[in-house]
């Protein structure tokens, strides 16, 4: 299933995709998908349904439908930098020998086609193509070979980031991470049945239509099930948390010279089998 959220920002509605590309309505089922509709029973309630008999939304996904994120009220973004081998080599750093863990706050959460701001003062706003975990059973101390059990679905993400505040700035890197609409997630949750081998998907991110990243997760440094088990040692996940795996090279800050967004930018990026999203990037 590729699950979804459409409507107005803060009055979005739970939807699914059909196999024609229309939304279908899931609000007779479902108040979001969110919480415990992303528990294994939660996800098998929707997968039993009659898709034919579920209310077709009007409108055409991301063109005059906008849709929101595909999870709502997460309570964790979690995040992992530096988990690609050659996007770490492109920024002249080691691959960490544990996985470097991040947060972006709740606030940066937007739609996959949502407006980027970039934050005043930034002179170094930078973009990242990522797959995205989300959590339905949660639970902590998770076994490696247990880890995918816990998954409700993927999707895509594009970890915006201001490398002067990340970097240059003294502190953690959440500062660069965190700020408005710099976590766009979407356009739809799709659930592991239909994803195919994670391990091995293309990725790809566009600035104005040229292409900078073109990777795959063939070059993920540490994978999923080791992520999902990794992260629940220092923290309890939960339906919806999400976690954010990393990026393949060609970001901003690895050009020769780097390129930064400006305003006025429109970033398109997408992978394989989870959908693609659309931001213009806007000044504040």
């Amino acid at each position: 299933m590729k699950l979804l959220r459409y409507g107005p920002v803060g009055q979005e509605k739970p939807g699914l995709l059909d196999s024609e590309g229309r939304v279908r309505d899931l609000s007779d089922h479902v108040t979001d998908i969110a919480g415990t509709a992303l528990l294994p029973e939660g996800i098998a309630k929707l997968a039993a349904l009659d898709v034919t008999n579920l209310p077709l939304v009007a409108g055409v996904p991301q063109k005059d439908l906008r849709l929101g994120p595909c999870v709502g009220a997460i309570g964790k973004f979690i995040c992992i930098g530096l988990n690609y081998a050659d996007h770490a080599a492109e920024s002249g750093m080691q691959v960490p020998p544990e996985p470097v863990i991040f947060n972006k706050w709740t606030s940066a959460i937007v739609g996959p086609d949502d407006d980027v701001e970039i934050p005043r003062g930034s002179a170094k706003t930078d973009w990242e193509v990522e797959l995205g975990v989300i959590i339905g059973n949660g639970g902590k101390y998770i076994e490696e070979k247990d880890a995918l059990a816990h998954v409700a679905g993927y999707c895509v993400i594009n970890d915006v980031s201001e490398r002067e505040y990340q970097f240059e700035r003294s502190g953690t890197w959440d500062k660069g991470k965190g700020c408005d609409t710099f976590g766009p997630i979407g356009p739809w949750l799709v659930t592991p049945d239909e994803v195919g081998d994670i391990g091995d998907l293309r990725m790809w991110l566009e600035v104005d239509g040229k292409r900078f990243q073109n990777g795959s997760t063939a070059t993920m440094v540490y994978r999923v099930p080791f992520l999902i088990s990794y992260v629940s040692r220092f923290m309890s996940l939960q339906p919806g948390d999400v976690i954010s795996t990393g990026t393949p090279p060609g970001v901003g800050s690895g050009q020769k010279p780097p390129v930064y967004l400006r305003g006025g930018e429109v970033m398109r990026l997408g992978i394989e089998g989870l959908g693609i999203q659309t931001q213009r990037v806007v000044k504040t």
